[in-house]
């Protein structure tokens, strides 16, 4: 069985590579007898970043990709368009019995347009995602992606009951867990031996931990006036590690926003992937509006401020540590959380570190004969 897997920026590869390891695991268990899997890697290119090199694809455990479709960036539509053209002639020449498509970027709709109209069957790995925001981007991306694909792998049981209100037909419908998690628990012990807390001077349980970059908190004055205030405030008792996104720094610049004399709080240059899960473990709670925090942070029962009027992943609300805050209640909210256990929520089922090995399984079972 062969199988193409689509990445289109780093994150997406945090979500291939324990696929990867699957499926060299059954290959190795086969022992010659049995349906092995041949994967091919695809990287489309829609997010350039300086930081894949060579030594990024060793530190996951996987070659570097196959194809490298080096898209670039432009606009929504462009991006898709390139995408698609640059995909389809890897399509006819690899001829895969499964296109596998993770999360909800623009790689991931383009993809799976082109192998939907080329007949290849089309595997979602994160389906069923839903904000029932389609102001978002993402939204649309995944709408669509779950409309066209003929396997869709859930990371948790609300996924299968969005699919399932869509008139998904249930034998597409497999919850296999949250394959991120698979990752995190990859790394787990490389990130606990690394110096990232002696490095950047903080004690475990009395710092901060935030990342924010959506334009709805960072390009509005306002909003990001308050952040700003909110943060120098909380400052003043608790470090503040803030690995600040090139967009949130040149918007505070351009609004005149500083921490001028709030020490407390640590301007970093972007982290590595085991820096931010041992900040992400041992932070007193994080404030960010990124998805992947939200799950993670949910693992290591790490409370979590989730700076968005709503989530794709209300499973970290519903069983986890993870809450919804506005700029209008941050403060409030802030103070609430510090009120509150060191610890919450649970663990979700099936985010256990075994998803991948269940997405492989699914592949076998579900492909055409």
């Amino acid at each position: 069985m062969k199988l193409l897997l689509v990445a289109g920026a780093r994150p997406n590869f945090m979500k291939i590579a324990p696929v990867i390891h699957a499926v060299r695991a059954h290959n190795a268990a086969c022992n010659g007898s049995g349906r092995t899997i041949e994967a091919r890697l695809v990287h489309t290119g829609q997010h350039y970043d300086e930081k894949m090199s060579g030594v990024f694809f060793q530190e996951l455990g996987i070659p570097a990709p196959d194809y490298d479709l080096e898209v670039g960036s432009g606009s929504h539509a462009m991006q898709t368009a390139n995408i698609m053209l640059t995909f389809e002639p890897v399509c006819l020449a690899e001829k895969p019995d499964w296109v596998v498509v993770v999360g909800d970027v623009n790689s991931t709709v383009a993809c799976t347009l082109v192998a939907a109209k080329l007949g290849i069957p089309v595997a979602h790995i994160e389906a069923g995602l839903r904000s029932y925001d389609r102001g978002m981007p993402e939204e649309l991306n995944r709408l669509v992606t779950d409309a066209l694909a003929d396997l869709l792998l859930t990371p948790s049981t609300d996924g299968d009951a969005n699919l399932r209100r869509e008139g998904v037909a249930e034998h597409k419908i497999r919850c296999v867990g949250n394959v991120m998690i698979d990752s995190l628990v990859a790394h787990l012990d490389q990130a606990n031996v690394t110096d990232t807390l002696a490095r950047l001077g903080l004690e475990p349980g009395r710092f901060v931990y935030v990342t924010l970059h959506r334009p709805s908190n960072v390009d509005v004055r306002d909003s990001l006036e308050v952040i700003v205030n909110a943060l120098a405030e909380l400052s003043e008792n608790m470090t503040i590690a803030f690995p600040i996104h090139p967009r949130t720094r040149g918007r505070m610049a351009e609004f005149g926003l500083s921490f001028d004399g709030h020490p407390g709080v640590r301007l970093l240059e972007p982290l590595g992937y085991l820096d931010s899960l041992n900040l992400t473990h041992h932070a007193r709670f994080l404030l960010t509006d990124s998805g992947g925090l939200q799950e993670e942070s949910t693992y290591f029962r790490t409370p979590c401020l989730t700076l968005r009027p709503n989530t794709e992943r209300p499973i970290t609300i519903e069983v986890g540590s993870n809450r919804l805050t506005t700029i209008t209640t941050l403060r409030d909210d802030i103070a609430t959380l510090l009120a509150g256990p060191h610890r919450l929520g649970q663990t979700p089922p099936l985010w256990d570190g075994h998803t991948a090995t269940r997405i492989a399984s699914e592949l076998l079972a579900n492909a055409r004969a």
